[in-house]
Protein backbone atom coordinates (compact mmCIF):
# COMPACT_ATOMS: atom_id res chain seq x y z
CA UNK A 1 0.00 0.00 0.00
CA UNK A 2 0.95 3.57 -1.06
CA UNK A 3 0.48 6.69 0.97
CA UNK A 4 -1.14 7.83 -2.48
CA UNK A 5 -3.79 5.06 -2.11
CA UNK A 6 -4.73 5.78 1.29
CA UNK A 7 -4.99 9.43 0.60
CA UNK A 8 -7.74 9.00 -2.05
CA UNK A 9 -10.33 7.51 0.29
CA UNK A 10 -9.54 10.55 2.71
CA UNK A 11 -11.37 13.45 3.56
CA UNK A 12 -8.85 14.92 5.66
CA UNK A 13 -5.47 14.45 5.78
CA UNK A 14 -6.34 13.50 9.64
CA UNK A 15 -5.21 9.72 11.67
CA UNK A 16 -7.41 9.55 14.94
CA UNK A 17 -4.87 8.49 17.22
CA UNK A 18 -5.27 4.99 18.98
CA UNK A 19 -6.61 5.58 22.85
CA UNK A 20 -6.20 3.43 25.41
CA UNK A 21 -9.28 2.99 26.92
CA UNK A 22 -11.22 5.21 25.23
CA UNK A 23 -10.83 4.13 21.27
CA UNK A 24 -13.39 1.00 20.28
CA UNK A 25 -14.71 -0.43 16.77
CA UNK A 26 -17.61 2.32 16.79
CA UNK A 27 -15.23 5.39 16.53
CA UNK A 28 -13.29 3.07 14.37
CA UNK A 29 -15.52 2.63 11.88
CA UNK A 30 -17.49 5.92 11.95
CA UNK A 31 -13.77 7.58 11.39
CA UNK A 32 -13.17 5.64 8.42
CA UNK A 33 -16.31 5.78 6.82
CA UNK A 34 -16.48 9.68 6.84
CA UNK A 35 -12.92 9.86 5.41
CA UNK A 36 -10.59 9.96 8.16
CA UNK A 37 -7.78 6.87 9.65
CA UNK A 38 -9.40 5.49 12.67
CA UNK A 39 -7.10 3.66 14.77
CA UNK A 40 -7.44 1.33 18.18
CA UNK A 41 -4.94 -0.29 20.37
CA UNK A 42 -5.03 -4.34 20.29
CA UNK A 43 -4.72 -4.02 24.52
CA UNK A 44 -8.58 -2.08 24.59
CA UNK A 45 -9.36 -6.25 24.47
CA UNK A 46 -8.70 -8.23 27.47
CA UNK A 47 -6.88 -10.89 25.65
CA UNK A 48 -6.35 -11.55 21.79
CA UNK A 49 -9.85 -13.31 21.26
CA UNK A 50 -11.61 -10.42 21.87
CA UNK A 51 -9.10 -8.43 19.54
CA UNK A 52 -10.38 -10.87 16.79
CA UNK A 53 -13.49 -10.04 17.55
CA UNK A 54 -13.40 -6.51 17.20
CA UNK A 55 -10.99 -6.95 13.79
CA UNK A 56 -14.06 -9.05 13.02
CA UNK A 57 -16.99 -6.36 13.17
CA UNK A 58 -14.36 -3.86 11.79
CA UNK A 59 -13.06 -5.09 8.26
CA UNK A 60 -16.71 -6.58 8.04
CA UNK A 61 -18.24 -3.58 8.34
CA UNK A 62 -15.90 -1.25 6.16
CA UNK A 63 -15.61 -1.46 2.75
CA UNK A 64 -12.63 -0.39 -0.47
CA UNK A 65 -14.16 3.13 -0.68
CA UNK A 66 -14.08 3.98 3.19
CA UNK A 67 -10.58 5.21 4.36
CA UNK A 68 -7.93 2.74 6.21
CA UNK A 69 -7.96 1.82 9.33
CA UNK A 70 -4.85 0.73 11.84
CA UNK A 71 -4.23 -1.03 14.74
CA UNK A 72 -1.79 0.24 17.48
CA UNK A 73 0.34 -2.75 18.98
CA UNK A 74 2.94 -2.20 21.70
CA UNK A 75 6.48 -3.80 21.04
CA UNK A 76 7.74 -3.87 24.38
CA UNK A 77 8.54 -7.67 26.59
CA UNK A 78 5.88 -6.15 28.58
CA UNK A 79 3.11 -7.40 26.07
CA UNK A 80 2.88 -10.91 26.62
CA UNK A 81 0.30 -10.70 23.72
CA UNK A 82 1.88 -9.08 20.78
CA UNK A 83 3.39 -12.53 19.20
CA UNK A 84 -0.26 -13.40 19.12
CA UNK A 85 -1.72 -10.22 18.04
CA UNK A 86 0.18 -9.33 15.10
CA UNK A 87 -0.80 -12.90 13.57
CA UNK A 88 -4.26 -11.83 13.79
CA UNK A 89 -3.03 -8.45 12.23
CA UNK A 90 -1.34 -10.28 9.15
CA UNK A 91 -4.60 -12.83 9.29
CA UNK A 92 -6.90 -9.61 8.53
CA UNK A 93 -4.55 -7.60 6.76
CA UNK A 94 -5.14 -4.43 8.84
CA UNK A 95 -3.78 -1.30 6.42
CA UNK A 96 -1.39 0.03 8.81
CA UNK A 97 0.29 -0.88 12.22
CA UNK A 98 1.08 1.76 14.71
CA UNK A 99 3.92 0.47 16.66
CA UNK A 100 4.98 1.86 19.84
CA UNK A 101 7.75 1.65 22.54
CA UNK A 102 10.12 -0.82 20.93
CA UNK A 103 11.31 -1.33 16.77
CA UNK A 104 10.76 -4.77 15.47
CA UNK A 105 12.23 -5.44 12.55
CA UNK A 106 10.64 -8.88 12.18
CA UNK A 107 7.12 -7.17 12.58
CA UNK A 108 7.99 -4.75 9.89
CA UNK A 109 9.02 -7.29 7.65
CA UNK A 110 5.33 -9.39 8.50
CA UNK A 111 3.26 -6.01 7.77
CA UNK A 112 5.23 -5.26 4.48
CA UNK A 113 4.62 -9.14 2.91
CA UNK A 114 0.94 -8.64 2.91
CA UNK A 115 1.57 -5.11 2.12
CA UNK A 116 0.42 -3.36 5.10
CA UNK A 117 2.40 0.12 6.72
CA UNK A 118 4.26 0.73 9.59
CA UNK A 119 4.18 3.94 11.13
CA UNK A 120 6.15 4.24 14.46
CA UNK A 121 5.64 6.96 17.33
CA UNK A 122 8.75 8.74 18.29
CA UNK A 123 9.38 11.49 20.95
CA UNK A 124 12.89 12.32 20.28
CA UNK A 125 14.63 12.86 17.30
CA UNK A 126 17.05 9.63 18.86
CA UNK A 127 14.02 7.26 18.16
CA UNK A 128 13.02 8.96 15.09
CA UNK A 129 16.57 7.86 13.51
CA UNK A 130 15.94 4.89 14.93
CA UNK A 131 12.52 4.27 13.54
CA UNK A 132 14.16 5.42 10.07
CA UNK A 133 16.92 3.03 9.63
CA UNK A 134 14.60 0.10 10.55
CA UNK A 135 12.68 0.67 7.66
CA UNK A 136 9.15 2.13 8.64
CA UNK A 137 6.53 3.71 6.76
CA UNK A 138 5.52 6.64 8.60
CA UNK A 139 7.14 8.42 11.92
CA UNK A 140 4.43 9.73 14.03
CA UNK A 141 6.30 12.71 15.56
CA UNK A 142 4.31 13.65 19.04
CA UNK A 143 5.35 16.80 20.27
CA UNK A 144 4.72 18.70 23.43
CA UNK A 145 0.92 19.23 24.26
CA UNK A 146 -0.35 16.43 23.30
CA UNK A 147 -2.37 13.85 25.21
CA UNK A 148 -0.84 10.68 26.69
CA UNK A 149 3.00 10.07 26.21
CA UNK A 150 3.94 13.11 24.69
CA UNK A 151 7.36 14.35 24.12
CA UNK A 152 8.35 18.08 25.21
CA UNK A 153 9.95 19.49 21.85
CA UNK A 154 8.20 21.95 20.00
CA UNK A 155 6.51 20.98 16.80
CA UNK A 156 8.25 23.03 14.18
CA UNK A 157 11.64 21.48 15.85
CA UNK A 158 10.94 18.00 15.62
CA UNK A 159 9.30 18.51 12.00
CA UNK A 160 12.38 20.45 10.99
CA UNK A 161 15.24 17.75 12.27
CA UNK A 162 13.08 14.73 10.99
CA UNK A 163 12.99 16.29 7.56
CA UNK A 164 16.47 16.55 7.46
CA UNK A 165 16.70 12.42 7.12
CA UNK A 166 13.27 10.88 6.38
CA UNK A 167 11.60 11.35 3.51
CA UNK A 168 8.95 9.40 4.23
CA UNK A 169 5.24 9.30 5.58
CA UNK A 170 5.23 11.70 8.82
CA UNK A 171 2.24 12.50 11.13
CA UNK A 172 2.21 15.55 13.88
CA UNK A 173 1.13 14.96 17.30
CA UNK A 174 0.19 17.72 19.54
CA UNK A 175 -2.21 19.99 20.50
CA UNK A 176 -4.35 19.60 17.04
CA UNK A 177 -7.82 20.52 17.83
CA UNK A 178 -9.13 21.92 14.65
CA UNK A 179 -9.33 22.09 10.63
CA UNK A 180 -6.27 25.40 10.64
CA UNK A 181 -4.51 23.39 13.03
CA UNK A 182 -4.73 20.13 10.46
CA UNK A 183 -3.50 22.51 7.62
CA UNK A 184 -0.84 24.05 9.50
CA UNK A 185 0.61 20.63 9.97
CA UNK A 186 0.79 20.05 6.36
CA UNK A 187 2.46 24.08 5.98
CA UNK A 188 5.36 22.56 8.59
CA UNK A 189 6.02 19.07 6.43
CA UNK A 190 3.93 17.31 7.56
CA UNK A 191 1.85 14.66 5.72
CA UNK A 192 -1.03 14.25 8.26
CA UNK A 193 -2.20 15.39 11.59
CA UNK A 194 -2.58 13.20 14.32
CA UNK A 195 -5.55 13.78 16.13
CA UNK A 196 -6.43 12.38 19.69
CA UNK A 197 -7.96 14.24 22.45
CA UNK A 198 -10.27 16.19 19.96
CA UNK A 199 -12.46 12.82 19.77
CA UNK A 200 -12.60 11.82 23.29
CA UNK A 201 -15.68 13.77 23.40
CA UNK A 202 -17.56 12.35 20.42
CA UNK A 203 -20.52 9.62 20.93
CA UNK A 204 -18.95 6.87 20.15
CA UNK A 205 -15.85 7.27 22.44
CA UNK A 206 -15.23 5.05 24.92
CA UNK A 207 -14.72 7.79 27.41
CA UNK A 208 -17.20 7.89 30.46
CA UNK A 209 -19.27 11.17 31.35
CA UNK A 210 -17.15 12.38 33.80
CA UNK A 211 -13.99 12.09 31.72
CA UNK A 212 -16.04 14.21 29.14
CA UNK A 213 -17.46 16.53 31.53
CA UNK A 214 -13.68 17.07 32.66
CA UNK A 215 -12.80 17.72 29.19
CA UNK A 216 -15.45 20.10 28.56
CA UNK A 217 -14.45 22.50 31.07
CA UNK A 218 -11.07 21.77 31.05
CA UNK A 219 -7.63 24.75 29.79
CA UNK A 220 -4.18 23.63 28.75
CA UNK A 221 -3.27 25.28 32.10
CA UNK A 222 -5.28 22.49 33.54
CA UNK A 223 -2.64 19.59 32.11
CA UNK A 224 -0.21 18.29 34.23
CA UNK A 225 2.79 16.26 32.39
CA UNK A 226 4.36 13.67 35.35
CA UNK A 227 5.60 10.40 35.48
CA UNK A 228 3.62 10.13 38.68
CA UNK A 229 1.04 7.82 37.12
CA UNK A 230 2.58 5.33 35.19
CA UNK A 231 6.34 5.45 35.76
CA UNK A 232 6.48 7.13 31.85
CA UNK A 233 5.83 10.99 31.56
CA UNK A 234 2.56 11.83 30.02
CA UNK A 235 -0.50 14.81 30.42
CA UNK A 236 -3.34 14.03 32.18
CA UNK A 237 -5.77 16.81 33.54
CA UNK A 238 -5.24 18.14 36.99
CA UNK A 239 -8.48 17.69 38.32
CA UNK A 240 -8.34 14.01 37.88
CA UNK A 241 -4.86 13.95 39.36
CA UNK A 242 -6.10 15.66 42.15
CA UNK A 243 -9.39 13.15 42.35
CA UNK A 244 -6.72 10.20 42.99
CA UNK A 245 -4.73 12.29 45.36
CA UNK A 246 -1.65 12.77 43.62
CA UNK A 247 -0.31 16.76 43.56
CA UNK A 248 -0.77 18.20 40.47
CA UNK A 249 2.16 20.39 41.25
CA UNK A 250 5.10 17.94 41.70
CA UNK A 251 5.70 17.22 37.80
CA UNK A 252 7.85 14.37 37.92
CA UNK A 253 9.43 14.01 34.88
CA UNK A 254 11.81 11.36 35.22
CA UNK A 255 11.35 8.42 32.82
CA UNK A 256 11.66 4.92 34.60
CA UNK A 257 10.72 1.16 33.33
CA UNK A 258 7.00 1.04 31.48
CA UNK A 259 4.98 -0.96 34.27
CA UNK A 260 3.22 -4.65 33.85
CA UNK A 261 0.48 -3.64 31.34
CA UNK A 262 -2.32 -4.43 34.20
CA UNK A 263 -0.76 -2.21 36.10
CA UNK A 264 -1.26 0.52 33.73
CA UNK A 265 -4.71 0.07 32.43
CA UNK A 266 -5.48 0.28 36.20
CA UNK A 267 -3.65 3.79 36.60
CA UNK A 268 -5.51 4.82 33.34
CA UNK A 269 -9.15 4.04 34.31
CA UNK A 270 -9.61 6.42 36.38
CA UNK A 271 -6.80 9.19 36.11
CA UNK A 272 -7.92 10.80 32.82
CA UNK A 273 -4.99 12.42 30.12
CA UNK A 274 -5.70 15.00 27.72
CA UNK A 275 -3.45 17.10 25.50
CA UNK A 276 -3.36 20.98 25.61
CA UNK A 277 -5.56 21.09 22.84
CA UNK A 278 -8.37 20.46 25.37
CA UNK A 279 -9.31 24.48 25.80
CA UNK A 280 -11.62 24.60 22.41
CA UNK A 281 -13.57 21.38 23.28
CA UNK A 282 -17.01 22.56 24.58
CA UNK A 283 -19.37 19.40 23.68
CA UNK A 284 -19.53 16.32 22.98
CA UNK A 285 -20.51 15.50 19.23
CA UNK A 286 -20.99 12.61 16.62
CA UNK A 287 -17.75 11.91 15.11
CA UNK A 288 -19.77 12.12 11.82
CA UNK A 289 -20.54 15.90 12.74
CA UNK A 290 -16.73 16.75 13.84
CA UNK A 291 -15.16 15.25 10.98
CA UNK A 292 -17.33 17.70 8.91
CA UNK A 293 -16.80 20.70 10.92
CA UNK A 294 -12.97 19.69 10.88
CA UNK A 295 -13.39 19.64 7.29
CA UNK A 296 -15.29 22.83 6.51
CA UNK A 297 -12.89 24.43 9.03
CA UNK A 298 -9.58 23.00 7.06
CA UNK A 299 -11.16 23.89 3.45
CA UNK A 300 -12.07 27.88 4.77
CA UNK A 301 -7.98 27.85 5.72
Amino acid sequence: MKISDIKSNLELPVIVAPMFLISNPNMVIECCKNGVIGSFPALNQRDSNGFEVWLKQITGELNENDAPFAVNLIVNPVNKRLEEDLKLCIQYKVPIIITSLGINADLIDAVHSYGGLVYHDITTIKHAKKAANAGVDGIIAVATGAGGHAGTLNPFALVNEIREFFDGTLILAGSISNGRNIRAAQIMGADFAYMGTRFINTEESAANNEYKDMINTSSAADIIYTAAVSGVPANFMAQSLEKAGINSDKKDNEKSSLKDLNDEAKAWKNIWSAGHGVGTIKNVTTTKALIQNLKNEYENT
